[in-house]
């Protein structure tokens, strides 16, 4: 097969290295100039190619399910007679520690709460409100994000296990297409792909940091305001993930994310066994029901919920851009972990089980919090206003054992934080190491260190808006490359005989 390196001795490694300290020099130096043309840039493509960009995602979900249930479906990513690397549970451990862990830690009770209490459209704080609240944040984190991902992910995997090209962003670009032009534009794709990488996971490293330093004022009384805590908190990290690095794959990132999943099982069986256990399954049922209902609406509808351009450019076209964002990484991770997995059988596991999974996360921590609230119990409004973030520590206080559940929370989320940078310094190297799929621990040291100096310099900037801003900067032009990858890809299987 035709191999797809740029060269054996590509600069890529420098010349991004390079490029993401000049961006995050600018970003530190000037981040309310940067933020201000960010957001301008952003909301200008948003209100001319907002539809687009929903449509798109829409496109990546039939592709998927189109590909499940076709002929390819029984096609395997790499040899004929080749096997999985690692076992089914380690393996959707794995993609989902590096899809989404840290994020539902953050939102698992913040989303499905500012909707039910800042609804796009009718009164708040009702049980219509908060029905619609679980429906938009399902849509948000669901099957859709899923598709991002597995479309990412197959196709870079197809072109590497299959058609033994590198594994790199640019490779379906250089092998699917002919012509000069794939040169550059290959190059240019494996370079934003490693910006989109590294903002994106800065920006969960500052996330990450904020919760965790919540964690610690609830569990510890440490002050808020306390710089020295988000030092301390970054230097363990750091060592955290660095020592994970330097294990490998097979050890440290396998059981970094079967810990964390064993965490968050726990944590989420113990609290639908604090709350209204009946009412909370009863209630998953009716959301999975009210999702699969809304699913094919939502996907061709180009104002859901009824909300403002300005309500859908805040809130559906920036997760959907976010997970744009985190496909470079996410994907690239996906695809190196599910080599030997049947094309049926990896979106079916990258798909289904992480959204049947979210929904139940949502339901149980959201269900929660909503219960508590339309009891008249506590009002979380101050709160959230507050600390939108660290809202979760609020809600476990009202709980029996809610001092040892704010621990359980911090802890997951420190954990999921380290599986998250961990991977990323894995597919990094791989990025700047012309697709090794085995990168030097020298490589992912550079890549460590970058990331830690990033992820500091957005946590001392301790603006939300401000990070989200960030770690959406390079997702925009990064659909342009999906869409040259998917391309690519359906060109590849039509030409496949059968």
């Amino acid at each position: 097969m035709t191999n797809s390196k740029p060269s054996a001795k590509s600069p890529i490694f420098q010349v991004s290295l390079l490029l993401c300290g000049a961006a995050a020099s600018l970003t530190l130096l000037w981040p309310d100039t940067v933020t201000r043309v960010t957001k301008r840039v952003t909301g200008a493509i948003f209100e001319t190619m907002g539809g687009a960009f929903l449509i798109s995602v829409s496109v990546f979900l039939v592709l998927c399910i189109w590909l499940a249930l076709s002929r390819h479906g029984k096609k395997r990513l790499g040899a004929p007679d080749s096997r999985p690397e690692f076992s089914t549970l380690s393996w959707l451990s794995m993609l989902f520690a590096a899809g989404m862990g840290t994020g539902l830690v953050v939102w698992g009770v913040s989303e499905p709460m500012f909707h039910m209490l800042n609804p796009p459209s009718g009164p708040a704080g009702n049980a219509a409100a908060a029905e619609q609240a679980f429906l938009i944040t399902n849509f948000h984190w669901g099957i859709h994000a899923w598709a991002i991902y597995g479309v990412g992910a197959l196709t870079l995997a197809y072109f590497s296990f299959v058609r033994g090209g590198a594994y790199l962003p640019s490779t379906p670009i250089r092998l699917g297409f002919k012509g000069s032009w794939t040169g550059p534009i290959g190059t240019g794709a494996d370079l934003l792909a490693i910006l989109a990488v590294t903002f994106g996971v800065a920006g969960s490293i500052a996330m990450g940091t904020l919760l965790v330093h919540s964690g610690l004022h609830y569990v510890a009384g440490v002050e808020m305001e306390s710089t020295a805590a988000e030092v301390g908190i970054l230097l363990t990290l750091f060592v955290a993930y660095m020592t994970s690095a330097a294990t490998g794959l097979e050890k440290g990132i396998r059981i970094l994310s079967n810990i964390n999943m064993a965490t968050a099982v726990i944590l989420i069986l113990v609290l639908l066994g604090l709350g209204s256990t009946g009412s909370l399954l009863s209630s998953f049922v009716s959301i999975v029901a009210d999702y699969g209902a809304a699913l094919v609406p939502l996907s061709v509808d180009l104002q859901p919920f009824d909300g403002s351009p300005k309500w859908i450019s805040d809130w559906t076209l920036i997760y959907f851009v976010w997970w744009i964002a985190w496909t470079p990484f996410v994907g690239t991770f996906i695809a190196r972990i599910s080599r030997g997995r049947t094309i049926r059988e990896f979106i079916v596991g990258v798909l289904v089980c992480p959204t049947i999974f979210s929904i139940f996360w949502f339901a149980v921590m959201g269900g929660v919090a909503t219960e508590i609230q339309m009891g008249g119990t506590h009002d979380f409004t101050a709160a959230m206003d507050a600390d939108l973030t660290g809202l979760v520590f609020q809600v476990v206080d009202q709980l029996p054992g809610g001092l040892i559940l704010g621990v359980i929370v911090t802890m997951l989320a420190f954990i999921f934080l380290v599986t998250s940078v961990d991977s990323a310094t894995f597919v990094l190297g791989m990025l700047s190491s012309d697709g090794d799929l085995n990168p030097t621990p020298r490589r992912k040291l550079a890549w460590g260190i970058a990331l830690g100096i990033l992820g500091a310099g957005f946590t001392f900037l301790g603006d939300i808006d401000v990070i989200k801003m960030m770690t959406i900067a390079g997702a925009i032009p990064f659909l342009l490359v999906l869409l040259l990858q998917l391309g690519a890809f359906i060109k590849a299987l039509i030409e496949e005989p059968r």
